[in-house]
């Protein structure tokens, strides 16, 4: 039985059920979120058309799509007059409505999902997310609790639903469960927004659309995309120059970040990248010897004592720029056009058998490479949802290169490879200043660490924002570490610590090797960065990656320990 023939057949008991509700009594819990501005609306299920019609009164264009024949016909009266276009189409296809070439700010799914198999759930959504406009709005609604008739409902799993609208870069926004409107004590209804994200410069869809929609004969795109939001998010300071147009950055740091993704999935995991047996233009003799090589002597800033292993790092980042200027720069284009979207200038950089070190000027003399600046912008402020879904779409392709691989093993493979907190050397450096006898605080208590047990802290927390630079890891009290968790130092936190905070970073610059890579890691990570910073204004960028971080993740923040004195 077809799930709409219970409707078809029963529509006016349905259309009488359906109007004995009042529009804003079913939708309250999200109406707050109703976009001010009206546009198109698509009303997926329109049943009765009281939503549709309530929409439309509000200034909305309406599409209401009903398969149901017998209420369709009944909604079809009901909105008459209204600016409410009805069509027959179902999910999970939607097969009419995408043939319009429409998009919608806002697609209202009520009392439907529940009605899909769990096999087009998945499907649905993602047909769902390519009809949605820029800032569009997704709310969909499902019955709990059996039909009571002949009506199949099948099981609606919220956890798969929200991680296959991560994997889309839909952007949660609401989450609700409520009783029911009619009374019936065995039904409850569950409550789930999403936006598809967008700054108003449209940079959000272009991306979208390369990791989801574009072709694609191997992971380079894809490579590329992750190398450069990843660089956005941790990186902000590697930019050379910025104009309205374009954000210009070291080709070098590109190409570094694409060795630090194959590496693990090359040369640990044996994963193929593309089809069939052909080899990687990039993965040459240099690159394989990579593999002695821990990830954290690979980040921007890292020195390379070991004149052969310096030459080799330098030779394999050549070899990267090489490949991705050819490669995917050359074949990402802008949708619906044969234009490249990025741009990268190589230059000719002789590389001896040297100690070097992976900082600004060295990965400056590989090239440059200029991404647009609404993109930049972009994949700085979603990095917490782009990344998301360009790895779900690269292990997509990875399964059909690699039938046999384990779907787990995959996704661990593509973790980023400094993917794990790292406090030694932070910790060694407190354990010698103590030593001595020196003074030293808890940067968030002003606590003697001399009489107490401490710990390194990541002032940003760690399992937001993966950074394990000195500036970030800070001295603290085991007590005020463990409160802290993974929150956000409040803005009124670290004008507190300020003090404590340059104290530490004035012991960490007294040590000349030290000082040299605080300065490289301050430089690449944190925003408005200029040579030969003072500490002072090293500490103001901090708090501009603060107010960012917080901005783009909406993290929670720590207001600090109770009874903790102000210094």
């Amino acid at each position: 039985m077809s799930s709409e023939r219970p409707y078809h057949e029963n529509a006016k008991r349905f259309f009488d059920q359906y109007q004995s509700i009042d529009f804003v009594q079913v939708h309250r819990d999200w109406m707050a979120h109703l976009p001010s501005q009206p546009g198109m609306a698509l009303d997926v299920g329109a049943g009765s058309g009281r939503d549709a019609k309530a929409l439309a009164e509000r200034g909305w264009q309406v599409l209401a799509v009903e398969p149901a024949d017998g209420l369709r016909k009944l909604g079809r009266e009901h909105t008459f007059g209204s600016d409410v276009t009805w069509l027959d189409d179902r999910l999970p296809a939607l097969t009419n409505v995408r043939a319009l070439s429409q998009r919608y700010s806002l697609i209202l799914v009520s009392a439907v999902w529940m009605h899909l198999r769990p096999e087009e759930q998945q499907r649905a959504l993602r047909v769902l997310a390519t009809l949605l406009a820029p800032g569009g709005l997704l709310v969909i609604t499902c019955r709990q609790g059996d039909s009571g008739d002949e009506r199949e409902f099948f099981d609606v799993s919220l956890a798969g639903l929200d991680r296959w609208a991560q994997d889309l870069a839909l952007l949660p926004v609401a989450a609700a469960q409520s009783g029911d409107q009619l009374g019936r004590e065995s039904v409850a209804w569950q409550l789930r927004v999403y936006r598809l994200p967008d700054d108003g410069t449209g940079a959000l869809p272009v991306l979208r659309h390369v990791i989801v929609n574009d072709d694609k004969s191997s992971t380079y795109k894809l490579a590329l995309l992750r190398t450069l939001v990843r660089l956005a998010d941790t990186a902000p300071g590697i930019v050379l120059s910025r104009d309205d147009d374009w954000v210009t950055l070291p080709l070098g740091a590109v190409g570094l970040y694409w060795l630090l993704l194959y590496r693990p999935l090359l040369l640990d995991h044996r994963l193929r990248q593309s089809p069939g047996a052909r080899g990687y233009g990039f993965a040459k003799e240099d690159f394989h010897r990579l593999e002695h090589l821990a990830p954290g002597d690979m980040r921007i800033g890292s020195p390379l004592a070991d004149p052969e292993m310096a030459a080799t790092v330098l030779r394999a980042i050549r070899d990267a720029c090489q490949t991705i200027v050819r490669m995917p720069t050359h074949y990402t284009t802008w949708p619906g056009s044969s234009l490249q979207i990025f741009a990268g200038e190589r230059r000719g950089m002789r590389i001896g058998v040297q100690p070097a070190r992976l900082d600004m000027q060295t990965l400056a003399g590989f090239g440059e490479f200029h991404v647009p600046t609404l993109l930049w912008d972009c994949m700085s402020r979603y990095a917490c949802w782009l990344e998301p879904a360009i790895t779900h779409e690269w292990v997509q392709l990875m399964q059909g290169y690699n039938e046999q691989a384990d779907l787990g093993h995959l996704h661990q493979a593509l973790r980023w490879p400094e993917s794990r907190r790292e406090t030694l050397q932070v910790r060694q450096l407190v354990a010698s200043h103590l030593e001595k006898a020196r003074p030293l605080h808890c940067v968030w208590s002003h606590q003697d660490l001399q009489r107490r047990a401490y710990a390194i802290d990541h002032c940003f927390p760690w399992a937001r924002w993966q950074n394990n630079d000195l500036w970030n890891l800070l001295p603290a009290t085991e007590k005020a570490n463990a409160a802290k968790s993974d929150r956000l130092p409040s803005a009124r936190l670290m004008e507190t610590a300020r003090l404590d905070i340059l104290a530490w970073w004035e012991v960490l610059e007294a040590k000349p090797v030290i000082a040299t890579q605080f300065r490289d890691e301050v430089q690449a990570s944190l925003p408005l960065v200029t040579p030969n910073a003072s500490l002072e204004s090293l500490f103001d960028s901090v708090l501009l990656q603060r107010q960012r971080l917080k901005a783009n993740q909406q993290l929670a923040e720590w207001q600090g320990l109770t009874g903790s004195p102000t210094h």
